[in-house]
């Protein structure tokens, strides 16, 4: 009986130490609750149901003191934006009908016939363009023959040579040196014509216009 009661007294004393020991862990892991810890705060769910606590952050502004480089770079970058807004809807017409006058002269051998199909479009485009295209800065008329080389693979000396004839092809590309240009300039998306091949991206994204 003695024997029994020693045994039920170590069972006690181990159950004990047990509990105090995990009592005395659970002190050391006690976490410590900061006067912010309770604050409500925004929450993302993710896909796969997990919930993540979410904060907006002030916006930081930075300022700093442009230099002359970049002052120029956005300048100029400024200008052939306004540019191609401008001058795109113009070649993207005027490519539209010189792409479809190619197509009306590819079977025609007639040169009688071939000139009544040039003069009556011709006469569609200075209706359509005519005041628009003369109002445009030198500037404004680069960037629209380079377009229209865009959209139809000619540069517009060869358009002009077509239609009109080498002697017109000649004058008009003196008149174009003369203003610093050329009708022979080709499109270059991927060498001096990038920033043009970005910008016109940007408006066939915002405007729906086709590639």
């Amino acid at each position: 009986m003695k024997k029994r009661s020693l045994y039920i007294i170590l069972i006690c004393l181990a159950g004990f130490t047990s509990i105090k020991s995990e009592a005395q862990n659970n002190a050391n892991d006690t976490i410590i609750v900061g006067i912010r810890d309770n604050i409500r705060v925004e929450a993302f769910i993710t896909p796969e149901g997990d919930t993540i606590p979410q904060s907006w952050l002030p916006t930081v502004e930075v300022k700093a003191l442009q230099t002359a480089l970049w002052k120029n770079y956005w300048r100029n970058w400024t200008r052939l934006r306004n540019a191609v807004y401008v001058t795109y809807p113009y070649a993207k017409t005027a490519g539209k009908l010189i792409n479809d006058v190619n197509n009306q002269l590819a079977g025609v051998r007639d040169e009688a016939a071939r000139k009544r199909i040039i003069k009556s479009r011709e006469k569609e485009m200075k209706r359509d363009f005519g005041d628009k295209v003369t109002s445009l800065s030198v500037y404004q008329g680069k960037v629209l023959m380079k377009l229209i080389n865009r959209e139809t693979g000619n540069n517009c000396y060869e358009i002009i040579k077509e239609y009109k004839g080498g002697f017109n092809a000649g004058f008009w590309q003196t008149v174009a040196y003369v203003f610093g240009s050329s009708l022979k300039q080709q499109y270059e998306p991927q060498g001096e014509d990038k920033e043009i091949e970005k910008i016109v991206l940007e408006l066939q994204k915002l405007y729906g216009y086709k590639g």
